[in-house]
C-alpha cells in the first residue's frame, strides 16, 4: 500500500498541485503579511533603501527557498517522505553526534510553530485597523486560534480539501495586487539586479536589522521539506513556480507603494494592505486571515508528524497519539496540541501586536536551517557527490545563515529570548529522553537464550509449578537472536517461576525507512520457545498486541504452532489458551553510581516519566492481559557494608 499510494501521490497532478498549495506554501505563502512592515518597521521611507530591501527579499527567495530546498534538498528523501527527522534517520548511521542538530532543529521547529499562528493571524485581522483604529484585535486573534486547536481533535482531512481552492484564491490576490501597484514606481524593477542587494548590506548602518527582517521571507521553506510526503517533489516544484511568481510579485508591489511615498513617515500602516483598491480592503482581511489560519493549520499538522517521528525514534517521550481519520499521515497528538496552543498564548500575551512578534520570528528557525544544512551535508557524503560540490554547498549555505543569524541575533533582546527559551526546552526534553534511553541500556546485561534452554523445556511440563499462562510473552530489547535480557530469564526462572506452554520473545526494531510492517519468526525451540522480530517504518503505528495477534492466527493456520489450552477439559473442547504479555520495567534503584551530567539527565527523565504512557500503552498492549514486573537495573552490592553481629 506505502510505495502505490506514494507513487500515486508523487505523480504530477491537478489535484496534487491544489493540495501542495494548501497544505505546504501557507507559512512562506503569508509572509508578505508582515516583511516590508517589519524592515520598515515605523520608520521614514528611503527610495534606495527600498530597492536593496526588495532585492534582499527576492534573491533570498532565491538561494535560500528554490535553491537550497525546492532544488537541493527535496532530493534527500526518505521513501518519499521528507522532514529534520526523516533526513536524520537517513545519516544517522554516519556519525553519532549528528543527534545534536536533528535535535536542535525539531526543538527550535516547533518553538517556531508556536510563533505562527500568533504573528500570521494578528498581521492579518490588524488590517481592521485601517477602519477603526481602536478595534481591539487581541481578542479575536485569541478566538480564531483557540477555535484552531480545538478542532484539531476531530481530524483536519475535510478541511484539507477545501485548503488548495482558497490558498489558489490569496496567490491569485496576492500576485494580481502587486502586479496592479506596479505602476506607482516601475523603477522597483531594479531589484532584481542582485547589486542592490549586496550594497545595501554593505553600506546600510542598520544592515544586520535588515537582515534579520528580510529572513522572514523565508520562514516557511523548512514547511516545504516536511510535507514533502503529503505531496510528493514534483507537484511541490511545479506548484512553488506560481507560488513564487505571486510572491515576488506582490513583494515589487509593496515596494513600488513605499517608493511612491518616498520620505513619509510609515508609522503603523501595512504595506501590504496599503496597495489594495479601498473598496477591497475588506474582502483582502478576509482572504487573509482565511490564508493565515490554513499556515497555522500547515504549521500545527507539521507538528504533529514531529513528535510522532520523535516518539518512534525515541528523541520524545512516549505520548498518545491517535488518528482521527484514515488518511494517510492524518494524526492528532493531544500533548502537543496543548503545548503548542499554550505557547501560543504566551507569544500573545508577551507581545500583543504583530510589529512587537516580528522582533521574536526567526530566531529559532534559522537554527533549524543550519541544523539541515549539517544533516544535508552528510547526506551528501552518503550519496558519495563530488566532495567540491559538497564543500561549496556548506560555504555557501553556511555563509548564508550564519549572516542570517548574526542579523537574528539582534532580535534576542526584543523578544527573541522567549522563542529561545521555549526551544531550549523542547531541547532539553529531546535530548534527556534520548541520552537516558542510552545510559539505561549501559546497565542492560544479557546472557546467552542456549543455556536455558534445557530448564525451559522442564519448566514447562513440570506439573508442580502452577501454570501461569498458556502463552506467556515477553517483550525484549535484545538484538541478537542468541541472546536474552538476564532480567528476563530471571522473571521466568526465579522471580515466581512462571510455567507455559509456549514462550514468546517479540523484539520492535523501528527502521530508517517510513514506511513498512515486516516481520520474522524463528523457533527457537519448536513448539515451545518462538522469537518475533517486528520491523516496522519509523511512521508506522506500533499496535504491538494485534500485530502479535496477526502472527499467531497466520503461524496456526501453517500448522507452526498449537495454542490449543493444555488443561485437561479446555483440551477436550479444543479451546485456545490465554496470552499473557510480561513488561519489564527497568527501574535505577540509585543514581549515585553515575556521573553527574548523567544523573541530571536520569532526574529529567524521571519526571518526564510521568507524563509519558506507560510501556504496555506505548506498545499498545491490552491491559486486561498485561503483567508488570519492575526490576532493578544496577542492584546496589553489599561490598561496602558493614555489620557486627551480636552474640
Amino acid at each position: 500500500m506505502g510505495s502505490h499510494h506514494t507513487q500515486h501521490l508523487n505523480r504530477l497532478s491537478g489535484a496534487g498541485l491544489l493540495i501542495s498549495l494548501g497544505i505546504i506554501f501557507g507559512d512562506i505563502g503569508t509572509s508578505p503579511l508582515y516583511v516590508f512592515k517589519a524592515i520598515f518597521n515605523k520608520g521614514i521611507i528611503d527610495k534606495d533603501l527600498v530597492i536593496g530591501c526588495v532585492s534582499c527579499v527576492l534573491w533570498t527567495l532565491t538561494i535560500q527557498t528554490t535553491i537550497k530546498y525546492v532544488l537541493i534538498t527535496l532530493n534527500a528523501d526518505n521513501k518519499g517522505e521528507g522532514g529534520i527527522l526523516s533526513l536524520y534517520s537517513l545519516v544517522r548511521r554516519k556519525a553519532k553526534w549528528l543527534i545534536i542538530p536533528a535535535v536542535v532543529g525539531a526543538s527550535t521547529l516547533l518553538a517556531d510553530g508556536m510563533i505562527t499562528p500568533a504573528i500570521t493571524i494578528s498581521s492579518a485581522i490588524e488590517g481592521l485597523a485601517i477602519f477603526n483604529p481602536d478595534i481591539p484585535t487581541v481578542p479575536i486573534v485569541i478566538a480564531i486560534i483557540s477555535f484552531l486547536f480545538l478542532i484539531q481533535r476531530f481530524g483536519t482531512s475535510i478541511v484539507g480539501r477545501v485548503f488548495g481552492p482558497l490558498m489558489l484564491l490569496w496567490f491569485s490576490t496576492i500576485g494580481i495586487l502587486g502586479l496592479n501597484a506596479l505602476g506607482q514606481a516601475p523603477e522597483i524593477l531594479k531589484a532584481f539586479n542582485p547589486f542592490y542587494a549586496f550594497n545595501t548590506l554593505l553600506s546600510h548602518p542598520d544592515a544586520l536589522l535588515i537582515v534579520g527582517a528580510v529572513f522572514l521571507c523565508t520562514t516557511g521553506a523548512e514547511a516545504l521539506y516536511s510535507d514533502m510526503g503529503h505531496c510528493g517533489k514534483a507537484n511541490i516544484r511545479v506548484s512553488w513556480i506560481l507560488v513564487k511568481i505571486t510572491l515576488i510579485l506582490n513583494y515589487l508591489g509593496q515596494g513600488a507603494w513605499l517608493i511612491a511615498h518616498t520620505g513619509q513617515n510609515i508609522g503603523d500602516t501595512n504595506p501590504f494592505y496599503s496597495i489594495m483598491p479601498s473598496w477591497f480592503v475588506v474582502y483582502g482581511i478576509g482572504i487573509a486571515t482565511i490564508a493565515a489560519v490554513i499556515a497555522s493549520q500547515a504549521m500545527i499538522t507539521g507538528s504533529f508528524t514531529l513528535i510522532a517521528e520523535g516518539v518512534r525514534l525515541n528523541i520524545w517521550p512516549k505520548v498518545a497519539i491517535r488518528y482521527p481519520s484514515n488518511q494517510k499521515g492524518q494524526l492528532y497528538v493531544p500533548s502537543i496540541n496543548m503545548i503548542l496552543f499554550v505557547g501560543c498564548m504566551l507569544i500573545i500575551y508577551v507581545f500583543e501586536k504583530s510589529s512587537n512578534m516580528e522582533a521574536a520570528y526567526g530566531l529559532a528557525i534559522n537554527l533549524t536551517f543550519l541544523s539541515t544544512t549539517i544533516l544535508m551535508i552528510y547526506f551528501m557524503l552518503r550519496r558519495r557527490i563530488n566532495k567540491i560540490l559538497i564543500a561549496l554547498f556548506g560555504v555557501i549555505y553556511f555563509t548564508i545563515e550564519i549572516t542570517f543569524l548574526i542579523g537574528n541575533g539582534a532580535k534576542i533582546a526584543h523578544g527573541g529570548w522567549l522563542t529561545l527559551l521555549l526551544a531550549a526546552s523542547i531541547f532539553l526534553v529531546m535530548y534527556a529522553w534520548f541520552r537516558a534511553r542510552k545510559i539505561k541500556n549501559e546497565f542492560v546485561r544479557f546472557v546467552h537464550i542456549q543455556d536455558y534452554y534445557s530448564i525451559i523445556e522442564e519448566l514447562s511440563r513440570d506439573t508442580s509449578v502452577p501454570t501461569f499462562a498458556s502463552q506467556l510473552v515477553y517483550l525484549t530489547s535484545a538484538n541478537n537472536k542468541r541472546e536474552i535480557e538476564a532480567k528476563i530469564m530471571y522473571s521466568i526462572i526465579n522471580k515466581k517461576p512462571k510455567r507455559a506452554d509456549v514462550y514468546w520473545f517479540v523484539h520492535v526494531d523501528v527502521t530508517d525507512a517510513p514506511h513498512g510492517r515486516e516481520y520474522v519468526v524463528e523457533q527457537l525451540i519448536p513448539g515451545k520457545l518462538i522469537r518475533i522480530d517486528f520491523k516496522l517504518g519509523f511512521r508506522e503505528e506500533q499496535r504491538i498486541s494485534l500485530l502479535f495477534r496477526k502472527v499467531v492466527e497466520e503461524m496456526v493456520k501453517n500448522k507452526e504452532v498449537d495454542i490449543i489450552s493444555q488443561y485437561d477439559t479446555l483440551k477436550k473442547h479444543n479451546i485456545p489458551g490465554d496470552f499473557n504479555f510480561v513488561v519489564l520495567e527497568k527501574v535505577f534503584t540509585k543514581t549515585t553510581d553515575l556521573s553527574w551530567p548523567n544523573r541530571i539527565i536520569m532526574e529529567i527523565y524521571r519526571m518526564l516519566r510521568r507524563f509519558s504512557l506507560s510501556e504496555e500503552k506505548g506498545f499498545g498492549l491490552d491491559s486486561s492481559f498485561v503483567t508488570l514486573e519492575r526490576v532493578p537495573l544496577n542492584i546496589p552490592n553489599t561490598e561496602n557494608i558493614q555489620m557486627h553481629r551480636i552474640h
